[in-house]
């Protein structure tokens, strides 16, 4: 299309030019910066790993809690590290192994850390096996702790009762 005004040939492009489509990639970018900067997606699988956690060291208190009142407060078969929450052992094959005890009347399957290699929670207890979460008995008040070392994001989680 084109248009005469005082001898000069006009011409009327259709479309958006290199320089206007620039600018829209750039404030795009700079909004998707903004969003993902927001939102922090590491951030927020840390934080759901440390829930998780936290959920899963409440279960393991309240599951020895039931098999305490079941024996009368009687922990001895537990063989728990008696000590200071410093000298805490891991829930494992290895370390405390109360797998047999809990498992499945108390718990249908023993919770491990999020972050551990398998990721899965232990059904059975036969093997070898780490949950990543460490126990102690207190020897001045019996108090159990229970401990998830690998908390993120610098996070203790920690439950005593």
């Amino acid at each position: 299309m084109t248009a005469q005004k005082k001898g000069l040939a006009l011409t009327v492009s259709k479309g958006f030019t290199l320089i206007e489509l620039l600018v829209v990639i750039g404030i795009l970018a700079v909004l998707l910066a903004i969003v993902l900067i927001a939102i922090n997606p590491a951030r927020q699988f840390a934080q759901a790993n440390n829930t998780k956690r936290s959920s899963d060291v409440s279960a393991i208190l309240n599951a020895i809690g039931q098999y305490s009142a079941d024996n009368r407060g009687n922990l001895t078969a537990l063989s728990l590290t008696t000590g200071p929450a410093t000298g805490a052992s891991e829930l494992s094959s290895a370390g405390t192994n109360i797998c047999t005890f809990l498992i499945p009347r108390y718990l249908a399957e023993l919770p491990v850390d999020p972050l551990t290699n398998t990721g899965t929670a232990i059904g059975t207890c036969s093997g070898e096996y780490s949950t990543n979460y460490r126990i102690v008995q207190s020897t001045t008040d019996n108090r159990i702790t229970v401990q998830a070392p690998a908390a993120e994001l610098g996070a203790t989680i920690s439950i005593t009762r």
